[in-house]
This record gives structure tokens, C-alpha cells and sequence, in this order.
């Protein structure tokens, strides 16, 4: 028996003597399987020809399983239901309900109340996927979605290379993070205006890290003629915020940063209309999206997009 013999063994085959081994009689089998009993017969004994084995006795009166016969169908109906459970599989994995999904999010996407909600639901949801986050800054999701090691990012606006693509999911505005006792205080309950910053030395997020942040704030405070006086960097917003309470100068700070409470920091509104960042959801147009991917992208876009309609 060669091995391109056995392998040319179809499924059907397998179901054809599964039948009649259940039924040892191939007229009921052939009754079951909506063919005429020839055929059936004739399929019956080319299995037995490619496997080399004879896996019925049959005479006039009665049809009965072979030694060989048995071991055989139990391993038929092996084979069968992991056919059965890969082809479920399959089709779970296309409807996006069973998969993997790889998210690259900044260090402000869990402070993010629309985003971490969607998440959430999407968990709760399809509690087969398995879900990675990646943090990484904006400039660092490039990459990894390039070479698909993310299926998706959550970032801040930034210049993207051709391949990729987004959609915007909200415009988050700035808001200003002072010491406890600093002069701006006084407009806490009417907000502040960027040139009321001009005089105060500010703590920036660090240029080399590679988050957008650095360049959107600078153009926002530039734009309003104001050029900053950066006394301090720091990488992480909570650094940023520390050196805040320590009274070391001002910083201009997303909204989804003040929900981190630190001692001695309190925040002001800008009143400048256009003093917000972007939040994009980035993907990848030259490679397929998976079905998991596209099951939490229209989450996203129902649940924040949809709302502010």
C-alpha cells in the first residue's frame, strides 16, 4: 500500500462505512445516505482496496465488522468530529467570534473612558477571543503595524506612510495642569486662554520617546504666538504631573490624564476652540483586517463615533 493511495481516502468514504457499520445492512446504510445500494457497495470495497484491510464480513444473510473493521471505526469517527470541530472553528473565526487580536494603545487609551467601555463590552462579549495589548506611544505602533505584529492601533495624529490608514474616533481637548496656589487658579471655573500661559515655564513630555504629544503641544502653544519656555522633560505624564505638584513650571495635558489624581495638581480648561488632539483608530489597508479586528473596530466606532452624532 503506498502513501499516495491511503491519502486519496475521502471523507465521504469515511461516512459511507461509518453508516454501515452502524447499520450492518447495506440497504438501510444506503437508505440513510440517500444513494442506491451498488454504489455504496462499490465505495465500501475501494476503501477496503486503499487501506489494504478488510473491514467487513459479508455474506447473503448478515454484514458484520472485522477486527480491523472496529479499530477503523473508531478512528473514523476520530477523525470526522475533529473535521467537524475545525470546521466550527473556522467558522467562528470568520464571523470574529473565536481568534486573536493584537492592540497597540498609548500610555492615555486606559484613562479613556469610551475606549476602555468598548473594550469591556467586546470582552464580555466574545470571551473566546484572546486579547494582547502592546502599549507603545504613537510613533512606536508604526512598525508593528506594518509588519502585522498589531492588527490595530489607538494613537494620537501623527504622519502615517501609505499602507496605513485611520478613522477618526474623537477629539480630545487639553487642559492645563498647575500646582496648588498658582496665579492661574483664579480662572479655574472660566477656563484659560493659551497666551495666558506665555509667562510660565512648562514641563514637556520628553521629544526622543516619540510621542505625538510633544509636537501637538508645541503647535498648539506656537500657533497662539506663544513660545514655550520648557524648564523640565519627562517621558511618562505621571513624572509630568509629579514635577507639576513640586511647583517646577506648567504643563498642557490631554483630558484622559486628569483622571489621575495627584496630590497638589489641579487642572483648567483652555477656551481656545481648537484646542484638542485627535484620537485615531490605525490599521494596516494592505493586509486583510481579521474578523476579530473588524468585530471591535465597529464597536469603537458605534459606541464613540455613532454617539457624538
Amino acid at each position: 500500500m503506498g502513501i499516495n493511495q491511503t491519502m486519496s481516502i475521502e471523507l465521504r468514504h469515511l461516512r459511507y462505512f461509518i453508516a454501515v457499520a452502524e447499520e450492518l445492512h447495506f440497504g438501510r446504510a444506503a437508505e440513510r445516505l440517500h444513494i442506491s445500494q451498488p454504489p455504496l457497495s462499490q465505495q465500501i470495497q475501494i476503501l477496503e482496496e486503499k487501506i489494504n484491510a478488510k473491514l467487513l464480513e459479508r455474506n447473503n444473510r448478515n454484514v458484520a465488522l472485522t477486527a480491523a473493521g472496529t479499530m477503523f471505526l473508531k478512528e473514523a469517527y476520530q477523525i470526522l468530529a475533529q473535521v467537524d470541530a475545525a470546521a466550527t472553528k473556522a467558522a467562528r473565526m470568520e464571523k470574529g467570534e473565536l481568534g486573536e487580536l493584537s492592540i497597540g494603545f498609548t500610555s492615555t487609551t486606559p484613562f479613556m473612558h469610551k475606549v476602555t467601555m468598548s473594550l469591556r463590552q467586546y470582552r464580555e462579549a466574545y470571551p473566546e477571543v484572546s486579547i494582547h495589548m502592546h502599549q507603545m506611544n504613537t510613533k512606536q505602533q508604526i512598525a508593528p503595524l506594518i509588519t502585522g505584529r498589531i492588527d490595530i492601533g489607538i494613537m494620537r495624529n501623527t504622519v502615517l506612510p501609505e499602507q496605513l490608514d485611520y478613522q477618526l474616533l474623537f477629539k480630545e481637548p487639553f487642559m492645563v495642569a498647575v500646582y496648588e496656589g498658582h496665579p492661574l487658579l483664579e480662572f479655574i471655573d472660566v477656563g484659560v486662554d493659551i497666551q495666558q500661559l506665555a509667562d510660565y515655564p512648562f514641563i514637556f513630555f520628553e521629544r526622543d520617546v516619540g510621542t505625538a504629544l510633544y509636537d501637538e503641544i508645541n503647535q498648539l502653544l506656537t500657533s497662539a504666538g506663544v513660545v514655550p519656555t520648557i524648564s523640565q522633560e519627562a517621558g511618562e505624564a505621571m513624572t509630568i504631573l509629579g514635577l507639576v505638584s513640586a511647583g517646577m513650571g506648567i504643563s498642557v495635558i490631554t483630558e484622559s490624564f486628569t483622571r489621575m489624581k495627584i496630590d497638589g495638581v489641579k487642572y483648567l480648561k483652555l477656551t481656545n476652540i481648537n484646542a484638542s488632539s485627535e484620537v485615531w483608530l490605525v490599521y494596516n489597508t494592505r493586509r486583510t483586517l481579521p474578523s476579530v479586528a473588524k468585530k471591535l473596530t465597529n464597536l469603537l466606532m458605534a459606541n464613540i463615533v455613532g454617539n457624538q452624532k
